[in-house]
C-alpha cells in the first residue's frame, strides 16, 4: 500500500516535469517564453485537478449512476458485510447500465472510495461469485491501488492530448527561427519534438501496463482471504471472461480499472489490445485462486 502511495506521487511528479519539459521545447522552438509559463501553471493545476477529480471523470466516462440502499438492498448488505470484515468504510456504490458482467473501484482514498458494477454482473453472478468480485474491489481500496490507477487514467489522457496539441501548434502554427545560425538547432528541436510526439503515448500505455498485472494477483489473493472462499471469485472470473457482450464504455484509457478486460470479439483479438493488455490471462488468475488453501 505504501509503495502505491509513493508511485502515485512519482507519477504526479513525472507529469509535472514532463509537461514543463515539453513546454520548454515548444517555447524555444517558437521563441515564445509564454508557452513555458503556461506549461508550468497548467501542469501544477492538472496535478491538483487529477488528484481531486479523477474519480468523477472516470465515473462520467463509464456513465455510472449512484444508487442508494433502497435501490438495491441486497447489494448494499453484501458490500456492508464485506466492509465490516475488511475494516473499511462503506464506499459509494454505482451501477453501470451494461450487459457485460464487470466491476471496478476508484476514489482518492478509503474514505472517498467508489465501487461500480455493471447490471450484467448483478444479473449473471450468484451471491458467492458476486461476493468474490466485491471483495476483489475492496482489496484494491484497502491496498490503496485505486488512487494510483485512477490518476494514471487522467494523466495519461492529458499527456497524449497535450503532446498532440503542442506539436500541432509547433509544426502548423509556429513562426520558427529564421536566422541561419539557428537552422541546425531548429532541426534538432524538430527531431526531438517528433520523437516526443511518438514516444509520449507509447510511454503512457507502458505506465498502465506496469501498474496493472501484479495488482490484480494481489487483489485476487486478498479477496480470497476476505471471503474465505476463493472458488467464488474463480467462478466469477470464468463467467466474466466468457461473456460475449461488449462493454460500450470500454476504451484503452479505462480498461485497466476493471476486474477483467472489458474488450470482446475483434477488440479482444486486436494486436494493439494484446500489446497493451493490462490484465493477466483469466486462466492464470483462476488457476492461482484454485491453488489457494484457506
Amino acid at each position: 500500500a505504501e509503495s502505491n502511495v509513493r508511485k502515485t506521487w512519482f507519477y504526479l511528479g513525472f507529469f509535472l516535469i514532463f509537461v514543463i519539459f515539453v513546454g520548454w521545447i515548444i517555447s524555444y522552438f517558437l521563441v515564445s517564453p509564454e508557452i513555458l509559463y503556461f506549461a508550468v501553471v497548467f501542469s501544477i493545476l492538472m496535478n491538483f485537478f487529477a488528484y481531486w477529480n479523477s474519480d468523477k471523470i472516470i465515473l462520467r466516462m463509464n456513465k455510472a449512476k449512484l444508487i442508494e440502499k433502497k435501490d438495491n438492498p441486497e447489494l448494499y448488505r453484501l458490500v456492508e458485510n464485506l466492509c465490516i470484515t475488511a475494516g473499511l468504510p462503506l464506499p459509494k456504490i454505482y451501477i453501470i447500465d451494461e450487459l457485460q458482467p464487470n466491476a471496478f473501484a476508484t476514489g482518492r482514498n478509503k474514505d472517498n472510495a467508489v465501487i461500480a458494477v455493471t447490471k450484467g454482473l448483478l444479473e449473471k453472478l450468484d451471491r458467492a461469485e458476486l461476493e468474490g468480485v466485491i471483495a476483489h474491489e475492496l482489496a484494491h481500496i484497502g491496498n490503496k491501488d485505486m488512487l494510483l490507477q485512477t490518476i494514471v487514467v487522467v494523466l495519461v489522457g492529458f499527456i497524449v492530448i497535450l503532446t498532440d496539441f503542442f506539436f500541432r501548434m509547433a509544426f502548423w502554427g509556429g513562426r520558427g527561427r529564421s536566422r541561419g545560425k539557428d537552422n541546425q538547432l531548429q532541426l534538432i528541436m524538430t527531431v526531438v519534438a517528433l520523437a516526443l510526439a511518438v514516444l509520449a503515448p507509447i510511454f503512457a500505455q507502458l505506465v498502465k501496463l506496469a501498474i496493472s498485472r501484479k495488482r490484480e494477483y494481489l487483489a485476487d489473493a486478498s479477496a480470497a482471504l476476505l471471503t474465505r472462499y476463493p472458488e467464488g471469485l474463480a467462478r466469477a472470473l470464468e463467467k466474466i471472461s466468457a461473456d460475449p457482450n461488449p462493454l460500450k464504455a470500454a476504451n484503452d484509457a479505462t480498461a485497466h480499472l476493471y476486474i477483467s478486460s472489458p474488450f470482446r470479439g475483434k477488440q479482444k483479438s486486436s494486436w494493439l489490445h494484446k500489446m497493451f493488455a493490462t490484465h493477466p490471462p483469466a486462466e492464470e488468475r483462476i488457476k492461482k485462486l484454485r491453488g489457494i488453501s484457506i
